[in-house]
């Protein structure tokens, strides 16, 4: 094929993602992404101008070369593009399909200037998803053993990158996490049809291959401390990774009321316990049938609850959220999605009580509208209460996707650990070491709610930060 020019290249359309039909993927819990064909990944990766100073890596997190894998694309060799990518991310697949590459490294992109960025994460996705389909997985080389052994606390993105980095430098490295189930936050949090957890497992499966040993049902702070690990295990250095699981409330009236659920409960009980098939699994959720379903939030946890609630049959469902949408910290595909599939955005709304029957089963809401005033410390404009304009709405269900705060476990039995003012664990940012030597911390624990790909980073930080503590530290 003969080589394109910048301004051929630039003459080729983006490709749009192929997506199940709205109709149909609202009543199943398939992907809804379905993937780019070959011809498609190659004509998309021929988009690229191949910078020679390219800024999309600069607006990557774990800094893949990205101009050197869609280069490979672009020649079809889909093996070795794959290959690029996992120098620098254990998980292509996975961030592939969640992470927010709109403003990350494609809005770095300079095509952004007059056209539309290259699909960077439509096509980290596509090679991820040929080798795994092709049997033509690599398992990256380990060096020799160091003798050295680390501990990390957490199975989601912060533990399963700083342990892919650990365990190909050497390191005997065993990941303790609190589920049955590894993953973290990508297989409780996330819906199947946005990211199927045979994926995450197949990931984790690599993992295992290069020798990461995985313990489940381990809680760290009751089944064992981090004190204990490092002085009667004899691990050499920690890495804690447990995110931000514990659910924030409003502080409404009637948040106590049967059929009032945080967004973690309602979608871990989707997830992991399997209640989308009650009376088959004896975990159920209150059933969502013919119910209205009123989530409160903006975010993408929100968008998940709200359209998990759709395929297990609710009547209508409601996104109600107390800015507008511009203000939604949501991606701009997940709230596309969500809308496609018929949920109803309640904008401008503020929920001020919940109001149950006599038996205390919820059965409406009070609302408020708002209107935006000045911005506030985030940077969005703050929501200020219209007088009077309050209103009942019936619904069967809340589900609250406000945000999450820190478990206070860790602080409870390693005071050692410095915390701050919101219950997350303070770090160097060069290192990501906590207060107590030898630990070290990343992903939500660290920075509070945010994305897949940063506590990526923040693991991968971590591990080259805990190598080269391991390897200097006196016997």
């Amino acid at each position: 094929m003969a080589k394109l020019t910048a301004k051929e290249r630039m003459q080729i359309s983006r490709h749009p993602m192929v997506e199940q039909d709205p109709v149909e993927r609202s009543h199943n819990f398939k992907e809804v992404n379905l993937g780019y064909t070959a011809e498609m990944a190659i004509e998309e990766a021929q988009r690229c101008i191949q910078c020679p100073k390219p800024t999309c890596t600069m607006g990557c997190p774990v800094s893949i070369n990205i101009k050197g894998f869609i280069n490979l694309v672009a020649e079809g060799d889909f093996s070795g593009a794959v290959k690029i990518i996992k120098i620098d991310n254990a998980l292509p697949a996975i961030c592939g399909r969640v992470c927010p590459q709109e403003e990350q490294c494609e809005q770095s992109c300079v095509l952004t200037t007059k056209y539309k960025p290259v699909a960077i994460g439509y096509l980290e996705r596509f090679v991820a998803d040929y080798e795994r389909e092709n049997g033509q997985v690599a398992i990256p080389e380990t060096k020799a053993s160091t003798g050295k052994r680390i501990a990390i606390v957490g199975s989601g993105p912060a533990g399963l990158s700083c342990a892919n980095d650990l365990i190909q430098w050497g390191h005997q490295v065993t990941v303790f996490e609190a589920l049955h189930e590894l993953g973290g936050v990508l297989v409780y949090g996330i819906p199947e049809f946005r990211l199927p957890k045979e994926i995450v497992r197949q990931e984790i499966n690599n993992l295992k291959t290069m020798g990461v040993e995985f313990q489940t049902d381990i809680v760290i702070g009751r089944t064992i401390t981090i004190d204990e690990l490092l002085e009667e295990e004899g691990y050499d250095a920690v890495f804690v990774g447990v995110g931000a699981g514990l659910p924030w409330f409003m502080g409404i009236p009637g948040e106590n009321l049967v059929g009032v659920y945080t967004a973690n409960e309602f979608l871990t009980r989707v997830n992991l316990m399997k209640a989308y098939q009650f009376p088959d699994y004896d975990s159920p959720i209150l059933d969502c049938r013919d119910k209205n379903v009123a989530v409160f939030g903006g975010g993408n946890t929100a968008m998940d609850a709200v359209r998990t609630s759709l395929r297990l049959g609710a009547k209508n469902a409601y996104i109600v959220y107390r800015r507008s949408e511009k203000e939604m910290p949501a991606r701009v595909e997940e709230v596309k999605h969500a809308k496609e599939e018929g949920v109803q955005f309640k904008i401008l709304t503020n929920p001020v009580e919940f109001i149950g029957d006599e038996d205390q089963w919820l059965k409406a809401m009070k609302c408020i509208k708002m209107e935006l005033g000045e911005p506030d410390d985030s940077g969005r404009r703050r929501p200020v209460p219209i007088a009077g304009s309050e209103y009942i709405t019936e619904i069967d269900i809340a589900i609250i996707a406000i945000g999450n705060g820190s478990n206070p476990l860790i602080k409870q039995t390693t005071p050692e650990i410095e915390i701050g003012k919101r219950g997350t664990i303070i770090v160097d940012p060069e290192t990501m070491e906590t207060s107590k030597k030898g630990v070290f911390a990343g992903g939500d624990i660290v920075t509070g709610g945010a994305t897949v790909i940063l506590a990526m980073g923040a693991g991968r930080t971590a591990a080259k930060a805990i190598h080269e503590y391991v390897m200097t530290k006196p016997s």
